[in-house]
């Protein structure tokens, strides 16, 4: 039973690449389907047209920050940029419409909007290209030499 106070410790960055890779996904079929009605037939029933504000605009930043977050390339700023995007959405496209979510149909653009915010904090998890970039910058910076006595011996600043 013990083990089990151990879960977030042990699988939290596993738990958060879940779902950033599911966020990502979600975030990308909106997009895909907004772009080119795959999976699915887009709300209203027809594509954003090539260059539409704000239509054509958010449907690429949900592809390009959908893909980023299912990868984990530049998480926090497809996050940022996602985040943005939703509450841009919310309180441009939605508000109008009603005072809540549940009102105005604005549920998908907060739910968004709320959930790349936290990625913001948390980051990209394990799984992430993110990391391995890390790891190799790591691994390419070379290690400080160790001090040696004459360069912490105050003495030895001084003129014999």
């Amino acid at each position: 039973m013990n083990s089990v106070r151990h879960w977030p410790d042990r699988f939290g960055d596993h738990a958060v690449a879940a779902f950033r890779i599911a966020v990502g996904f979600l975030f990308l079929c909106h997009g895909t389907t907004s772009l080119w009605a795959w999976p699915a037939e887009p709300y209203g029933g027809t594509t954003a047209q090539l260059g539409a504000w704000p239509g054509w605009w958010g449907a690429i930043i949900q592809v390009v920050c959908g893909t980023a977050l299912i990868v984990g390339l530049g998480t926090r700023l497809a996050a940022f940029l996602g985040s943005g995007s939703m509450a841009y959405a919310y309180f441009w496209g939605h508000q109008a419409d009603g005072a809540l979510p549940i009102q105005n149909d604005g549920e998908s653009a907060a739910l968004f909007c709320w959930a790349m915010f936290v990625l913001i904090f948390l980051g990209s998890g394990s799984w992430a290209v993110d990391r391995l970039l890390a790891r190799r910058r790591e691994e390419a910076t070379p290690e400080p030499a160790p001090a040696t006595a004459t360069d912490t011996d105050p003495a030895s600043l001084v003129d014999a």
